[in-house]
């Protein structure tokens, strides 16, 4: 990891005033507002504890990474950034389909597309921060051919939204029901 220019927050920046945007929008349309928002709640605490386990877990595939105070912070910072991806990517498509909840009927096609945009979202923040020096991979790090990125952080966003989305709604009806 080397010293982080402050631009690197420009991008999470962003996407965190869509995903503040976005949930309103989403909120005001809804009838269930309270299941809604501890939806949100759930999957937001599920998307930082796995998130932040999956990037302490890929701390040894990262150059001059150790299990310091330093990177355990850097990991918990990324794990933010991964969290807001992860509210985007859920309130985006839910205004695509229209459904705060599209998650409870979700079909093979919607699948495939919410792990293709997390992994092609992640080949293209890999690729951006390591041509920008932001940090280089170990040689243990398998990485994908023609793009260079990283296959565990590639893995990351192809795996765990989806996995969270699920798990969340899972919790939901679960809080519900008591």
């Amino acid at each position: 990891m080397n010293k982080l220019p402050p631009v690197i927050f420009l991008v999470p920046v962003i996407a965190l005033i869509l995903v503040v945007v976005f949930y309103f929008i989403l909120l005001k349309g809804l009838t269930n507002k309270v299941a809604f928002k501890r939806f949100v709640f759930i999957t937001t605490i599920l998307a930082f504890v796995l998130n932040f386990a999956w990037e302490i877990i890929q701390i040894p595939l990262y150059q001059n990474n150790v299990f310091d105070l330093l990177h355990i912070s850097f990991c918990a910072l990324a794990s933010v950034a991964d969290v807001i991806m992860v509210l985007l990517i859920y309130f985006g498509f839910s205004l695509v389909y229209k459904n705060a909840f599209w998650i409870k009927n979700v079909n093979i096609l919607q699948a495939l597309l919410i792990i293709l945009t997390g992994g092609i979202g992640a080949i293209l923040a890999e690729m951006k921060h390591l041509s920008e020096g932001d940090w280089a991979y170990t040689f243990s790090m398998p990485v994908i051919p023609l793009v260079n990125a990283g296959i565990s952080p590639v893995l990351q966003f192809m795996i765990l939204p989806l996995l969270i989305y699920y798990v969340s709604f899972l919790l939901l009806k679960l809080v519900r029901k008591e």
